[in-house]
């Protein structure tokens, strides 16, 4: 065979656990088949720092960005439907205000040349809204007048009404509209809470897959390590066999090849691994220790799950996925909207109404008009007026009807269409992601049932290989095959090794994605 038929017939990515039975410091003939305890060995040599599953985890929902924007869009929506609740609470109001006012007079009637008043008035009372859109407010109205007019019975003055008025529309739907905005905020902020603690499963299930992206890229590494180290071995070996007669030239070309491809997969490895690394730190916020370059992931990832059947698990992901759950709540909240606007386009009509009092009451002083002196019987002070006012004393009530028709309806009936098709599209969205995830449960599900059958096959095909590179190494040893043969052999190991690492983190991915779907831990479970 040819250098260039060699080069060819060698795998691009040679995972080769093969040539783990290719010992530095022995001849290949006495070499025992030891694939497992060399990469364990190796594993176990490799820089970085080691990193338990439970610790990624703990970190990224710590530092997860998604997880704290999540929980930022929660907290603004908790804090808008607060907002909204408060619109309903009571408001206590309070005015004062005073006047002082000097004013000329040409007028016999005026009192005096230059009348002077000050004039001290003050408004206070509680408003309260209803989610039925009804209105009250309760107010107390007093006044204060001190003049140097000589015509002025009481002086001071006290004056004080009071009134409690309601307003409540009879065509606006009540609740419907009176509480839409608070209505579409508790909506808004429970979708905004299910998408924070789906962000929580998310990120829990992000790191967990990458975790065992590194675990495979980890092993990988290891067995390229191993296959530089052996490939040394082989090209001396056959260096050797070469001196002695016994192999050709053709076979150390051979060797040397299979050794330059592997030091270069030895480096695009060593990248992949420091890359896969930093896309974990990048996920958990934290970088590996000072001095270390990266993550070693501590642990196997599991094997064999309690798997639940697949329409029971499309179920209990349709009544548990939280991002399906949160564009539920967007329907609920856009609908809430469109509700709303088909009552307020209709005219407005409203019935208004008050019941209130009056109070007056003053220190009294004479009057002169002419030759008569005027004086009259009412005297007290503020509180005697105001004790008047809620005595209803002097009462007063009104009750009315109010109507606004807007011609032709146009404003109400336009924003009324576009809210009842924004929640249609709501509806289509929650519908596509319902399917969505149902697809997503379905394939994942099959993924995780074939996974111990896919781990069976791939360890049967690792047994296999060892066996082929077995008594390929008794024959290369006996002058039966060449250097070439061995490595080809060695690679198909490599290969059926990298298939069951391959199927063990692939399993391992597809029960947290199951979980995650699912929005329950004990959707999928390991067992020992």
């Amino acid at each position: 065979m040819t250098l260039t038929r060699s080069a060819s017939l060698v795998p691009a990515t040679v995972l080769a656990l093969g040539l783990t039975l290719f010992h530095t410091t022995a001849p290949l003939a006495q070499q025992r088949i030891l694939p497992d305890s060399a990469l364990a060995a190796t594993l176990d040599s490799l820089s970085g720092m080691p990193l338990p599953l439970s610790e990624a985890v703990r970190h990224a929902l710590a530092n997860s960005t998604a997880v704290r924007a999540a929980q930022a869009s929660y907290l603004a929506a908790r804090g808008a439907a607060r907002r909204e609740a408060g619109a309903f609470d009571p408001e206590l109001f309070f005015q004062l205000d005073y006047l002082d006012d000097e004013q000329p007079t040409a007028s016999f009637f005026a009192g005096a040349p230059t009348l002077l008043t000050t004039t001290t008035t003050t408004t206070s009372g509680l408003r309260l809204r209803l989610p039925t859109g009804t209105s009250f407010e309760l107010a107390l109205n007093t006044t204060r007048l001190e003049t140097n007019s000589g015509f002025a019975f009481l002086n001071p003055e006290y004056d004080a009404f009071g009134y409690l008025r309601f307003r409540q529309p009879l065509l606006r739907g009540f609740t419907a509209s009176g509480a839409r905005d608070y209505r579409r905020a508790r909506r808004q902020r429970d979708a905004a809470r299910a998408r924070y603690e789906q962000a929580i499963l998310a990120a829990t299930a992000e790191v967990e897959r990458a975790y065992w992206d590194l675990y495979a890229t980890v092993r990988d590494y290891a067995v390229q390590i191993l296959t530089v180290e052996r490939g040394r071995a082989l090209r001396r070996e056959t260096e050797l066999r070469a001196q002695a007669g016994l192999v050709g030239p053709n076979q150390v070309a051979n060797a040397r090849t299979f050794l330059a491809q592997q030091e270069l997969l030895l480096l695009d490895l060593a990248e992949q691994l420091d890359t896969q690394s930093d896309r974990l730190a990048s996920l958990i916020g934290v970088r590996p220790e000072s001095g270390l370059s990266r993550f070693i992931p501590v642990g196997e990832p599991p094997a064999r799950f309690v798997i639940a059947p697949i329409d029971s698990l499309v179920a209990l992901a349709q009544r548990n996925n939280l991002d399906l759950r949160a564009a539920a709540q967007d329907v609920e909240a856009a609908e809430v909207l469109a509700r709303a606007a088909g009552w307020e386009l209709l005219p407005t009509v409203d019935l208004v109404g008050s019941v209130g009092g009056n109070g007056l009451a003053g220190s009294p002083q004479d009057v002169i008009f002419g030759d008569d002196t005027l004086r009259v019987e009412r005297q007290g002070g503020l509180g005697d007026a105001i004790s008047e006012v809620t005595g209803r004393d002097y009462p007063n009530w009104s009750v009315g009807i109010e109507v606004t028709i807007p011609i032709g309806f146009r404003q109400g009936r336009g924003e009324r269409d576009r809210l009842k098709a924004e929640a249609l599209l709501s509806r289509e969205r929650q519908r596509e992601l319902s399917r969505l995830l149902e697809e997503r449960v379905r394939a994942t599900h099959r993924e995780l049932t074939n996974g111990q059958a896919r781990l069976d096959a791939a360890r049967e095909g690792v047994d296999a290989a060892q066996e082929q590179v077995r008594t390929g190494l008794i024959e290369f040893h006996n002058g039966r095959t060449t250097a070439f043969e061995l490595v080809r052999l060695a690679a198909d190991l490599a290969a059926a090794q990298q298939r069951y690492s391959e199927a063990l983190a692939r399993t391992a991915k597809a029960a947290a994605t199951l979980r995650e779907l699912a929005a329950d831990p004990d959707a999928v479970t390991a067992t020992p």
